[in-house]
């Protein structure tokens, strides 16, 4: 119960103290968007490398990230640890970009992170905050270079076996915005490794990235990824 308790206040408060950080970015008066968006994806990294530390983890990436960018990464979602594991990875080869996350996320007590790090808040159920979010989208890759979006599809986490239905969105993000698609597959059960975490002994965790799929069928090729992984 201590261990549970200490691991919790200590990214609490390490999460609280790069809100801050974030922030000086986030209004500073003279930095255009592509300087912002590169300087808060390193932030983020930064937090989560010294989170990723802490547990006393070490992720291991199968299959290649493309250099390039404009690229929609699409994630299983599991666990609170896919985004910092998934920064981790994403500092090593130095991308920059956004999350897409849920308002509701915005709305809680940790909502300022999410808000200060620029992730892009969609609301499914609201029709005039949906065509806001295309078109904050859609300004992100006008303004920034060399940037990405990451996005759990599912709209949720999910502990079953598989993955659960994908929403729409990354469908239509995808082909709105004529970006690349890369199939991300956390091969771990996350929620797992977080609860017996930190490790006295470095615990190994695999990423796999598949090959560039299509926009129009992404659920159909996911799936058709996730199984390949699955079955090798």
């Amino acid at each position: 119960m201590l261990k549970k308790l200490s691991k919790y206040m200590y990214m609490i408060k390490l999460g609280y103290g790069y809100i801050s950080v974030f922030k000086k970015t986030f209004f500073h008066p003279f930095i255009n968007q592509d300087l912002s968006y590169k300087q808060l994806s390193a932030d983020r990294q930064s937090y989560a490398n010294t989170v990723i530390d802490f547990l006393n983890l070490k992720i291991n990436t199968v299959g290649n990230i493309p250099e390039t960018n404009k690229i929609l990464y699409v994630i299983n979602h599991r666990s609170l640890l896919d985004i910092i594991v998934m920064e981790h990875v994403f500092s090593l080869d130095k991308k920059n970009g956004a999350w897409i996350a849920k308002k509701d996320l915005f709305d809680s007590f940790y909502g300022k992170f999410f808000e200060y790090s620029a992730c892009i808040s969609v609301d499914l159920q609201n029709k005039r905050g949906l065509l806001k979010f295309f078109k904050q989208i859609k300004n992100c890759f006008i303004k920034a270079n060399d940037f990405n979006l990451y996005i759990f599809p599912e709209g949720e986490r999910f502990s079953g076996h598989g993955i659960q239905k994908f929403q729409n969105g990354a469908s239509r993000i995808a082909i709105i915005n004529k970006l690349e698609v890369v199939p991300v597959y956390i091969n771990d059960k996350l929620e797992e490794v977080f609860k017996n975490s930190p490790y006295k002994e470095t615990k190994t965790i695999e990423i796999h990235f598949g090959e560039k799929i299509d926009a129009k069928n992404l659920e159909e090729e996911y799936k058709f990824f996730m199984e390949k992984v699955n079955n090798d």
